[in-house]
């Protein structure tokens, strides 16, 4: 017996005029997995690396200064003559030589010793300047070695500040700020004198600075 074929009726939805058909198309698992490589592919074909962040760069180190001084202070006057203190600090591996100094306080400022001189003590200006040893101090004290301003052009008052510039043997300066300080044993008797060596400088009496 002879089976009769008839084509399949096409797909229509509810709504659809005849004559318009739609073919669905079946995927299968395998197609569907085929699809999702594609894209995960696509997706990796477009990102980018994020380059990696530079390291910080360290910050500079300022070298210390050659020469510093701690705790400055200047010696209180009405007039003439006044002292100039402190501790000189040496930041170096060689010596560092003092050879001047300047002061807008006196149009004369020099480098100052006390020394004993047949029985008087003396004090002149220091000779060669003031050698800080490397890594070593040096300190300008009442007796000893300081700064001498003579002709003050103006009172120094307790905690006025005066500015100061050294200058070293090497070309190099330190510019720093004493502050004004009433010191009892300043009250020196200052007189022209020589010493034995025949070097000028001030006889202090009995009492000195």
């Amino acid at each position: 017996m002879a089976i009769e074929r008839r084509p399949a009726a096409a797909c229509r939805l509810p709504g659809q005029k005849r004559g318009i058909t739609m073919s669905v198309r079946r995927i299968t698992p395998a197609g569907i997995l085929v699809a999702a490589v594609l894209a995960l592919a696509g997706c990796g074909s477009q990102s980018t690396v994020a380059p990696a962040a530079a390291p910080a760069a360290a910050p500079a180190t300022s070298a210390a200064p050659t020469l510093t001084i701690t705790d400055p202070w200047v010696k209180t006057a009405k007039k003439g003559m006044s002292a100039a203190f402190g501790t000189l600090v040496n930041n170096t591996d060689a010596e560092v030589t003092v050879v001047s100094v300047v002061s807008p306080l006196s149009p004369k400022v020099e480098l100052h010793e006390v020394v004993d001189a047949a029985g008087k003590t003396i004090m002149r200006p220091k000779e060669g300047g003031i050698v800080i040893p490397p890594r070593g101090t040096h300190r300008l004290q009442p007796g000893g070695d300081h700064i001498m301003l003579m002709g003050v052009t103006e009172a120094v008052k307790p905690g006025a500040e005066i500015p100061f510039t050294l200058n070293l043997k090497d070309g190099r300066t330190l510019e720093f700020t004493a502050v004004g300080k009433d010191f009892a044993g300043g009250q020196e008797n200052y007189r022209p004198g020589t010493d034995p060596e025949g070097h000028e400088g001030m006889d202090m009496g009995e009492s000195h600075g």
